[in-house]
């Protein structure tokens, strides 16, 4: 019979005066009364009446839920409406699968292992692709059978997330329930619960989701991300997180195993040693302290692993002794802690010293590698010199395979002496990148490791040591700076040699401060010299210095995130970085009333024991950063710069005569007469009159000035010991160019001391609270960290070496937190933190006890930004 096609079908049926779907579909009466039948044989097992229709609806799924229910005698076992549930879901997915793989999924759903439709859908799809007979661990590990979660954990897990994943606000909840549904962590917890940490977590950070709508009415005057949070972790906007990781460079990186190999077998070991997870590294070189630079190195191979549910290891490239020390390796994880980030694996170069030494020998096994005796300058004539002229192959090239394995176990047993002796790669002399003329690949050092201690006389370079370290660890994004781009030709060339798995190299363009230096070797001669205190010095771009400066670690991310990542060299100005600082702090950072040059003001219409409490908002635009209370009585505290003895029309603070008013006070005040020192003639104090009466206690004061009371009973007003206001180090955007070197450009005014600032006394109760947050989430993180990283070295495919006496630095709560985690605005006068040398007793009492300053207590504030672009700063 000759087949008709759709359309010939219709225009057949459109001659009839029947119309076609009638002709395909059975008698109403028929079809209900079968409908019927399967409806009440599926509320028969616990489905509800709706439910049950809903079954009944389609003929395949109808059939294989009746299927079920007959094969294994459902109406007997007094199902639970929930099991009848999940048993008409897998009916609907389920309905390909053999019987025995749908009796199995079945049975699973009957004895408890699968809660859940989303526990179902991921039966059958495992079903589906593994044959006879079932692996049941690996099923119930596949289906999330036995999940197990804390509220705590998943709080964690939330927190996390949000700093991973650059969260701003409450436009992005959506987003970030979504992402967190589908993370490994939480794949298999109660949606509803991760909607509700959520939600919590966004409270705690955002405020409100009214008083965010609120905000959103406002004009938009600057940038998105203003977050109002506790929390010391990035915080850049989510959109622009989400850009960078999506598009751009990042976006269009390959995806795990689309890298190409020599062998087929090295993608397919691959692709099974990394679960198609990504996998980068942030491999620093444990040889000085980060700088902002290596920030948005951290930022993108962290985030672009975070974002896509992968791992990221922290390698410390630790392959010349010489220039180690162990503060180094102590302040990189401190360092990447504190910018908001865990590392999956803690890992070394020298883990894998015997590896790369068997590899080096295979090398010159294969005639890729030898030994070489030329000193540096022969070298570099041979590869033209001064004049670049032709190149010419090393006298010892062409030595015979067995001399050159010789030699270099000449070299590993110390027979040579440092620039005795070379292992290179033979490459190719004729190309024309630099980086494939036979580079050194082991070199002898006499110099004691701090991990393998006194074992090797030789250590291999970075061109031997990183791709083969990256290939180790199935590395599935390289991600490095456009510098090494000569290097990617020698990275591919050494895997293949060697017919190893092959990472792909990918670079972004650096990040650069202008204004500033970021080279180890001049911060050192700066420390040397007395230039700067420390590398900690704030002056400086160490990220230890923008910790100690107070910058806030989110503020760091969200200014590397809204950079963007591309193969540009980002070239920004410092006041740049400073006004994304403070434009992160104006949302965030508490204000306190605060005056740098106190002059005392006697109000004369009070009496001396008046005293009025104050409950004033810690920010005028976050309700949920809290008020604080402050005395107002007779004696106050002024800035000397709000008060001058000659007036003028474009002048509105005070002077004798002028009235103004006080910063959130409920009256202004009018100089009548002040004292001035007999000797100097500097004013020492005013006398004025709070105007509670009369016009003038209605009238809208032209100015506000602030002020602090004085009240010894309750503490008030808090003494600072030093107040530090730190200015450009250098005086110019390019110091480097200073001539006869960039010492000459060093600002002699970058460093202002005030002695004797006073604060309201609300800074006691902020710095407890501050302090004691940070220990909560540090000790969170930490917490998680430690569980992860016992998990990763239990259950991963990818094996590191170990040592004994293994030195790796610990993830304590205590790199998390620091007296800089108390940062305030002072109010019109910059935002502060609290430094390092400070002693506050009252932080480590319990809470039950009051803050207040103790004996021996010692108050040192770091100015972190003015408020606005610094004016005072070198010209």
């Amino acid at each position: 019979m000759q087949e008709l096609s759709i359309r010939g079908v219709r225009r057949a049926l459109s001659l009839t005066s029947v119309p076609y779907p009638a002709i395909f579909m059975p008698p109403k009466a028929a079809l209900s009364a079968e409908i019927a039948e399967l409806i009440e044989l599926f509320k028969s097992i616990g489905l509800t009446q709706s439910k049950a229709a809903e079954a009944a609806k389609s003929p395949k799924s109808a059939s294989t839920l009746k299927d079920i229910i007959q094969k294994h005698g459902l109406i007997e076992k007094n199902l639970e409406e929930k099991q009848a549930v999940l048993l008409a879901t897998l009916a609907v997915q389920g309905a390909k699968l053999g019987d025995v793989e749908r009796g199995y999924a079945v049975d699973a759903i009957l004895d408890g292992r699968l809660k859940s439709t989303d526990q179902v859908s991921a039966a059958v799809k495992y079903l589906e692709a593994h044959p006879l007979p079932i692996d049941q661990s690996d099923f119930d590990k596949s289906c999330g059978v036995g999940f197990t979660i804390t509220p705590a954990d998943i709080a964690a897990q939330v927190s996390s997330y949000i700093s991973s994943a650059a969260v701003s606000g409450w436009a992005n909840l959506g987003a970030v329930i979504g992402g967190l549904k589908n993370s490994p962590e939480l794949r298999w917890a109660n949606p509803l619960e991760v909607k509700n940490a959520v939600e919590t977590a966004f409270t705690e950070r955002f405020g409100t989701k009214e008083t965010a709508k609120s905000k959103g009415k406002e004009p938009k005057k600057e940038p998105a991300s203003k977050p109002a949070q506790k929390s010391e972790g990035s915080n850049a906007t989510a959109s622009t997180s989400r850009s960078v990781f999506t598009e751009g460079f990042l976006g269009h990186l390959h995806k795990v195993g689309e890298n190409p190999q020599i062998h087929p077998h090295l993608r397919e070991a691959h692709v099974k040693a990394t679960g198609g997870l990504v996998h980068t590294r942030f491999p620093p070189e444990p040889n000085g302290f980060l700088h902002i630079g290596h920030s948005k190195a951290i930022f993108v191979n962290f985030g672009y692993a975070a974002h896509h549910n992968g791992r990221c290891y922290l390698r410390f490239d630790d392959t010349n002794p010489e220039a180690e020390e162990a503060r180094y390796f102590e302040s990189i994880l401190e360092s990447v802690r504190w910018l908001g980030f865990e590392p999956w694996k803690i890992t070394y170069s020298s883990d894998y010293f015997d590896q790369l030494h068997e590899l080096a020998v295979d090398l010159i096994k294969r005639d890729k590698g030898y030994i070489c005796h030329c000193t540096a300058e022969e070298i570099f004539a041979n590869r033209g010199g001064e004049e670049r002229g032709p190149r010419k192959a090393c006298a010892h090239r062409s030595r015979p395979i067995s001399e050159s394995l010789e030699e270099f176990e000449k070299m590993r047993t110390g027979h040579y002496k440092p620039g005795e002796a070379i292992l290179r790669m033979k490459q190719d002399l004729e190309s024309g990148n630099t980086m494939m003329w036979d580079l050194v690949a082991y070199r002898v050092l006499n110099a004691p490791h701090h991990r393998t201690h006194d074992k090797w006389k030789i250590y291999p370079t970075y061109d031997f040591t990183h791709c083969l370290c990256d290939s180790f660890e199935n590395i599935t994004h390289s991600l490095c700076t456009t510098e090494f781009i000569a290097s990617r030709e020698s990275y591919e060339w050494l895997c293949d040699a060697l017919e190893v798995y092959k990472p792909k190299q990918s670079e972004y363009g650096r990040l650069n401060l202008t204004g500033t230096i970021m080279s180890k070797r001049k911060i050192l001669q700066l420390v040397k010299e007395g230039h700067v205190l420390d590398w900690d010095d704030p002056r400086l771009y160490t990220l230890i210095a923008l910790r100690r400066r107070g910058v806030p670690p989110g503020a760091i991310i969200s200014f590397v995130s809204g950079l963007g990542i591309s193969t540009a060299a980002s070239n920004i100005q410092t006041i740049r970085f400073e006004q994304a600082v403070r434009q992160y702090l104006e949302g965030s950072a508490p204000r306190l009333l605060m005056v740098l040059k106190p002059l005392k003001v006697t109000i004369e219409n009070l009496p001396e024991d008046y005293l009025f409490w104050l409950e004033k908002p810690l920010h005028p635009k976050v309700p949920e950063l809290g008020t604080s209370k402050v005395p107002f009585t007779r004696t106050i505290y002024i800035d000397a710069d709000d008060f001058r003895l000659e007036d003028s029309p474009d002048y509105f603070r005070l002077a004798p005569g002028k009235t103004v008013g006080l910063f959130q006070a409920p009256h202004p005040i009018t100089c009548t007469s002040y004292k001035t020192d007999p000797v100097t003639g500097q004013v020492t104090e005013l006398i004025c009159r709070l105007e509670n009466e009369g016009p003038a206690a209605t009238k809208k004061p032209k100015a506000f000035i602030q002020w602090v009371a004085e009240h010894a009973p309750s503490g008030s007003p808090v003494r600072v010991d030093e107040t530090r206001i730190f200015h450009q180090l250098f005086k110019s955007d390019n110091p480097a160019a200073a001539v006869p070197d960039f010492t000459a450009d060093i600002n002699p005014h970058s460093l202002d001391i005030i002695k004797g600032a006073l604060v309201e006394v609300g800074f006691w109760q902020l710095a407890k609270k501050a302090y004691n947050d940070a220990k909560k989430e540090s000790k969170a993180r930490t917490e998680k960290a430690l569980k992860e990283t016992a998990e990763a070295s239990a259950s991963s495919p990818i094996e590191t070496a170990s040592h004994e006496n293994d030195d790796t630095p610990k993830a304590t709560s205590e790199q998390l937190v620091g007296l800089e985690c108390i940062r305030f605005q002072g109010l019109r006068v910059a935002y502060f933190a609290v430094d390092r040398e400070s002693k506050l007793g009252c932080l480590n009492e319990p809470d039950s006890v009051e803050p207040d300053r103790r004996e021996g207590d010692k108050l040192v504030l770091n100015r972190i930004v003015s408020l606005k672009e610094d004016s005072g700063k070198a010209a």
